[in-house]
């Protein structure tokens, strides 16, 4: 008579059941459910990611900072940025076999479970949503300066309705499901990224130095120059802020132990730094030169001939901006549907997403509706949730997690940087709170 195996216990029975669910739901989750991304892909998501509408505010940032200090912080924040986000690409992948597919998992590891997400996730999110509602201000600016510039002698239209047309773009392509299914139209706004900043600074030289140019700071009182040269703090924090996206980035590229996912990621990540280089320091120099002080919040609006080529630069700044922002909202979406299916229960599935997604997109319209303060809004949100993503939290990170010897390179290194972000952090929201009401004082609701 045979032994009869002895029946599975109901608990072994649940864990693995539980485990086929959770390995199902993340992969329809947007960050986990794709991973065939190659190493050029790291570089147009990351260049999408920073060269956004902060590189149109860097000649009026320079404005306020002056020719010395600018190129310094310009520089400085450059290094710092690229030192950060390879501690980053570093860090996904340190304990063997596992990866750190998002931002707050690795707040985790650094920090414990419950306190690294209270660390990380509010962080991450104004990052995010912030970056949204910039982004369709942006937009719509965009659109209706094309709009002005083509047709100048059409009936006049409300910003608001420009921004209402971008959002309807957004509607749309926020149910693409996930970081590859978006690589094209990252894609497309890198290229444009690169073109508009060049039209930028190409333009500035051809329209030359501007007479009477001045490059003193443009406030004429004291205090006014102080919080202006804080609220270009936080406008420069603004357009280094592609950390927030980065590990999400990674983990799209498959890794095995021979060949981990950071070698592609890296090479990707240089690759686009380079490109940054080039779109930002042109046009911050160049435009701060042709202009001076009297350099607008955004360098396209200062502008204006060329027509067809500011109206194509616009139109570029438009495609482009639709790239950062559905990199941007794709880690939100995930935030947003791994809470609705694992805490709230709700089923996985197109429903959801076309819900939950649109809901979002309608969210951010109407706040940038609401409030289009550009450059006080680059400011204030660069300075108070920028600088720690961006500047020091993977340096404490780093410190919390490898322990480098007191007094070592790297030591000093993380804690200089710490330092720098920290002030960075909290003397740049004060000048951007400024100059939003400033602004909000000359400003009409739903303009």
């Amino acid at each position: 008579m045979g032994t009869q195996a002895p029946p599975t216990p109901p608990e072994s029975y649940d864990i693995r059941s539980k485990s086929e669910k959770e390995k199902n739901i993340d992969d329809w989750l947007p960050i986990t459910s794709s991973r065939n991304a190659k190493w050029w892909y790291s570089t147009f998501h990351n260049v999408t990611a920073m060269v956004g509408a902060g590189v149109l505010s860097l000649p009026y940032a320079m404005s306020e900072l002056g020719w010395g200090p600018g190129i310094a912080i310009l520089i400085l924040s450059w290094i710092i940025t690229l030192y950060t986000l390879w501690q980053m690409v570093e860090m996904h992948e340190m304990v063997p076999g596992k990866r750190f597919n998002r931002y707050h998992e690795l707040g985790q590891e650094a920090f414990g479970e419950k306190l690294g997400l209270w660390i990380v996730v509010p962080q991450q999110l104004v990052v995010e949503v912030s970056v949204n509602i910039v982004y369709m201000v942006t937009g719509g600016q965009s659109l209706k300066k094309f709009h002005d510039l083509v047709c100048p002698d059409c009936k006049h239209i409300k910003q608001t309705y420009f921004i209402m047309i971008f959002a309807s773009v957004h509607f749309v392509l926020s149910q693409l499901p996930n970081f590859n299914s978006i690589s094209g139209v990252s894609l497309a706004a890198a290229v444009m990224s690169l073109s508009y900043s060049t039209i930028a600074w190409s333009a500035s030289v051809e329209k030359g130095k501007q007479e009477n140019v001045e490059y003193g700071y443009p406030s004429s009182s004291t205090a006014g120059t102080v919080f202006g040269f804080l609220s270009a703090l936080g406008e420069v924090a603004f357009a280094y802020a592609g950390h927030n996206v980065v590990l999400e980035i990674q983990a799209t590229i498959p890794s095995t132990p021979e060949k981990p996912s950071k070698k592609p990621m890296w090479k990707g990540v240089v690759v686009a730094y380079i490109i940054v280089a080039l779109c930002y320091f042109p046009v911050a120099l160049i435009g701060y030169w042709a202009f001076g002080n009297s350099v607008q919040d955004n360098i396209l609006l200062s502008l204006e001939k060329p027509t067809w080529l500011i109206a194509m630069a616009n139109m570029m700044v438009v495609v482009h901006v639709i790239g950062s922002y559905q990199i941007y909202a794709m880690p939100v979406f995930d935030m947003l549907e791994t809470m609705l299916v694992k805490r709230l229960h709700f089923p996985p599935g197109l429903m959801l997403r076309l819900i939950a997604r649109s809901v979002y997109v309608a969210l951010t319209m109407f706040i940038a509706i609401t409030f289009p303060f550009f450059s006080g809004l680059l400011g204030f949100f660069g300075g108070l949730v920028y600088a720690p993503t961006t500047y020091f939290l993977p340096c404490v990170m780093w410190l919390a997690i490898y322990k480098p010897k007191v007094g070592s390179l790297s030591w000093i290194t993380n804690w200089v940087c710490i330092i720098l972000g920290f002030l960075l952090m909290i003397l740049a929201p004060i000048g951007g709170l400024r100059q939003i009401i400033l602004d909000a004082k000359t400003y009409k609701f739903y303009s």
